[in-house]
C-alpha cells in the first residue's frame, strides 16, 4: 500500500482562504464563505490519496504544479514526493501570477 501523502497549506493559500471568508462576511453572508471553504477543504482532502488527480496549471505547464477546480475557485498545489503544498486558492477566472513559477 502506498504511503499517505501529507497535505500542508502555504501562507499564501492560508491568506487566500482568509480573504474569501472576509469578503463574504463583508457582503453579510459569512455562511456562504464558510460553505465554500468547507468545499475547498473537502476537495483538497482527495490529494492525500490521489496527489496527481489535478490537472497541470496551463499558465506554467510544469508537471509538479497542478490544480483542482472547486467552482468558483482554483486550488493550486505543488507536489513533492510525499508532500502536497496548497500554494493558492483563487477565482477560476483569474490567471496565476507568472512570477509564482520560481517560488511555488
Amino acid at each position: 500500500m502506498a504511503a499517505r501523502i501529507e497535505i500542508e497549506f502555504a501562507k499564501s493559500a492560508e491568506d487566500n482562504l482568509d480573504d474569501i471568508l472576509a469578503w463574504y462576511a463583508s457582503q453579510q453572508v459569512p455562511e456562504v464563505g464558510m460553505r465554500l471553504i468547507a468545499g475547498i477543504i473537502e476537495c483538497v482532502d482527495q490529494l492525500a490519496t490521489f496527489p496527481d488527480s489535478g490537472k497541470i496549471v496551463p499558465e506554467f505547464e510544469t508537471p509538479w504544479l497542478r490544480e483542482l477546480e472547486q467552482p468558483p475557485y482554483r486550488i493550486v498545489y505543488r507536489r513533492e514526493d510525499t508532500v502536497v503544498t496548497i500554494v493558492r486558492v483563487l477565482r477560476s477566472e483569474r490567471l496565476m501570477d507568472l512570477g509564482l513559477d520560481e517560488n511555488a
